[in-house]
């Protein structure tokens, strides 16, 4: 039976599952690869915690480079997150041809190009299967399950901790701050929560989606990023009340040749399944011209999932090496040089729209005059309250429209005398 060494970056909470993982189901793994996965060096800046688990003595030391330079560690598995010495050290790994297990999202987002043409150029993999929804096969699924197809869409539920908050808001009438606080008591939540309600964490991974889909590098900073910071807890009953729920939601899809990219609270129809997914659990949405819809859910996140997906990589660099079949699934292929971000404005979009509006005569015709001068109709008109000389809410829901105009439109609405806040704005999704 062959050996295959392993270095560990990183013995945090996700580290400390794989190694329980590579423990627990050793012989399994054994039985079905035929190929004995040892651990053999772990960097981590903390040497002295106890994390509940023993390693064999000189197994573990705060010396990063020496693991990756280790001529007995044939896989380095990167998990200390981050951007600059994560960079650093796969690349070091890379440069040495060792194939390279990351579960860091942030940084394929953000130098995902140049690391996937250096791991070419050094004829050696990246796997990344954990670092969009945890212990989903999404990343295989797209790059190998699904190789005939041309992508038509993705519609990704990518963050738990959103999910989370916005399904205990719905069902327990919570306020935004009440929910996070309540996430966060219960391990769902960072202490700070920004890469999560701020949407980055999502529209990280819509960018590796994206990029896998389409074959080209999609560039961060072209994606629309919306997050669920503040949101009112008064739009989602009014959103169930017409039939929708709101899910935070990555959408990438094809139009006219160009690709959208966008990641921002949506009202979703709830006879649509992506409406089911509550709590912490992830759902994505392929729509492929061959296979049709297919439906990947799961946990998200965690320790134990995320550890499940390291190790599918694992085994998956493992069986290359042995059989010196590297590059047989390259983790991303840029075979689309020319591909385009569409730009943000000029997308075909429909509107939640709730404005705060002082209850008299003709105020309708102002705001249905706006609208209509950008060339935005609306669809339906909700007004729960009617007290006269006073501001109520109104929600608006609209027709297509260009995204552009929405914008303007919404510019000129929150300077009109008879409008009391500034309009709250949502995508819908029709799918």
């Amino acid at each position: 039976m062959k050996t295959v060494g392993i270095g560990l970056l990183g013995f945090g909470t996700v580290g400390v599952g794989v190694v329980m993982g590579l423990r627990k189901n050793q012989g399994l793994l054994e039985n079905r690869t035929g190929l004995k996965l040892e651990l053999r060096r772990i960097a981590d800046i903390d040497v002295e915690r106890d994390r509940g688990v023993s390693v064999p003595p000189g197994v573990l030391n705060s010396d990063a480079e020496s693991v990756v330079a280790s001529p007995e560690v044939d896989i380095v598995i990167e998990l200390i997150g981050g951007l600059n010495a994560a960079r650093n050290l796969i690349t070091q790994a890379l440069q040495r041809g060792k194939p390279v297990v990351t579960a860091n999202k942030a940084l394929l987002a953000e130098h995902g190009a140049e690391l996937f043409k250096l791991a070419e150029a050094n004829r050696t993999d990246i796997f990344f299967e954990a670092s969009v929804g945890g212990g989903i096969p999404l990343i295989r699924s797209l790059r190998e399950g699904l190789v005939s197809n041309h992508i038509q869409s993705i519609y990704g539920i990518l963050n738990g901790t959103c999910n989370y908050i916005l399904t205990r808001m719905e069902q327990n009438r919570m306020s935004f701050a009440t929910a996070l606080k309540e996430a966060k008591k219960a391990g769902f939540a960072e202490a700070d929560p920004a890469l999560d309600v701020d949407g980055i964490d999502t529209a990280h991974k819509a960018v590796i989606l994206a990029s896998l889909a389409y074959g080209f590098n999609v560039p961060m900073r072209e994606v629309a990023v919306e997050g669920i910071r503040g949101l009112d807890a008064l739009d989602l009953r009014y959103a169930l009340e017409l039939g929708y729920r709101i899910k935070m939601l990555a959408v990438i899809e094809q139009e006219n040749g160009d690709v959208a990219v966008r990641v921002c609270p949506t009202l979703v129809p709830m006879e649509h399944i992506m409406a089911s997914v509550s709590g912490v659990f992830n759902a994505v949405l392929i729509e492929g011209d061959e296979v049709g819809d297919v439906l990947c859910y799961g946990k998200g996140a965690g320790r134990d999932p995320t550890a499940s997906a390291i190790l599918s990589d694992v085994v998956d660099a493992a069986r290359n090496l042995v059989f010196h079949a590297a590059r047989r699934a390259p983790g991303f292929v840029n075979y689309n040089p020319h591909g385009k971000v569409k730009a943000v404005g000029e997308s075909d979009v429909r509107y939640y729209l709730r404005l705060t509006l002082l209850d008299k005569p003709g105020v309708f015709g102002q705001i249905a005059a706006v609208l209509g001068r950008h060339s935005i109709s609306i669809a339906s008109i909700l007004q729960k309250e009617n007290i006269a000389g006073r501001q109520v809410p109104v929600v608006i829901i609209t027709h297509h429209g260009k995204e552009k105009a929405f914008r303007a439109a919404l510019d000129e609405l929150d300077t009109l005398p008879v409008v009391g806040a500034k309009t709250v704005r949502f995508r819908i999704e029709d799918f």
